[in-house]
């Protein structure tokens, strides 16, 4: 099909989202161009200060606009319970169900050697560091239950079986290869419940 050369440009950004597909690109670019110009600028403006402000949290690597995220700077929250989460997306879906009141750990990665995806090229060493000024640290595994979520959950239970750590995993109702940020609040809520623990 014959588009406009700034129109197919509009479409060709869309559909690199995930989830996007040639027709839904085509909507969402001609839906973007019915804006008013000060939505326009808006949305440019949204887009800008969202790529130059949101940043990695320093403590346990979730998305924020401050140096530590309002999850880890929070009061209430239980310290020493730390979820540990592929990324950030998994954050939102937990935050979501209101059912949990520790903090998080983003590896932003899982280890997959077939990709070359060692365990130095996720965020480990942070974990590590943060447990060891912990009372009593507990972790839960929330990791997707594919070959890359073993490997990970295995690597981690051998490098911390020396420290006194107490680690559980989400329980196995979720289904096998389901990408939690799409889980509903009640499944994940009853992994929570149901979590088992690996090491003590």
């Amino acid at each position: 099909m014959y588009y406009p050369k700034d129109l197919e440009t509009l479409i060709n950004y869309y559909a690199k989202l995930p989830g996007i597909g040639a027709k839904s690109a085509e909507r969402l670019a001609i839906a973007t161009i019915d804006f008013s110009n000060e939505e326009i600028i808006d949305f440019s403006a949204a887009l800008k200060n969202a790529k130059e402000h949101l940043t990695r949290c320093s403590i346990c690597g979730h998305l924020t606009d401050k140096e530590i995220c309002d999850i880890c700077s929070e009061p209430t929250r239980e310290q020493n319970l730390i979820c540990v989460v592929e990324d950030y997306k998994n954050v939102f879906a937990f935050e979501k169900s209101g059912k949990f009141n520790g903090t998080y750990h983003v590896l932003n990665g899982l280890i997959s050697p077939l990709d070359n995806i060692g365990p130095e090229d996720i965020n480990l060493s942070s974990l590590i560091n943060r447990i060891e000024h912990l009372q009593n640290p507990e972790l839960i595994l929330a990791l997707k239950p594919t070959i890359e979520g073993e490997a990970t959950t295995m690597y981690i239970k051998k490098i911390l079986e020396d420290k006194q750590v107490k680690i559980s995993r989400l329980a196995y109702g979720i289904p096998i290869g389901a990408e939690i940020d799409y889980l509903d609040n009640v499944t994940l809520e009853k992994a929570l419940e149901d979590r088992k623990t690996i090491s003590e």
